[in-house]
């Protein structure tokens, strides 16, 4: 099954942040933050977005770094996504 997203929303895949500190500590599952960096899965078309043209900056496969508690995670076969808005996405990632 695809998502394909409405006007200017994003599909992303959010990547795993690390389990343990530079220092070799490993973080128990309580102690993680939530990732902030993501993999673009899905682009929607962009357009006329509240009375106001909208040009879709990113590409299915850039990973980027969103606001943190930003979006809608749904559940699709069995992978988790969230679907956010393209403003949400504060840069991409080389």
């Amino acid at each position: 099954m695809n998502i394909k997203p409405l006007g200017d929303r994003v599909v992303i895949k959010m990547l795993e942040c690390e389990d343990t500190t530079k220092s070799g500590i490993i973080l128990a599952g309580t102690a993680k933050e939530k990732p902030q960096m993501a993999q673009v899965v899905a682009v929607g078309p962009g357009g006329m977005v509240d009375g106001k043209e909208v040009k879709m900056e990113v590409c299915v496969g850039d990973k980027v770094i969103t606001s943190k508690y930003s979006g809608t995670e749904v559940k699709l076969d069995g992978a988790e996504y969230t679907i956010l808005r393209q403003s949400d996405i504060l840069a991409k990632v080389d």
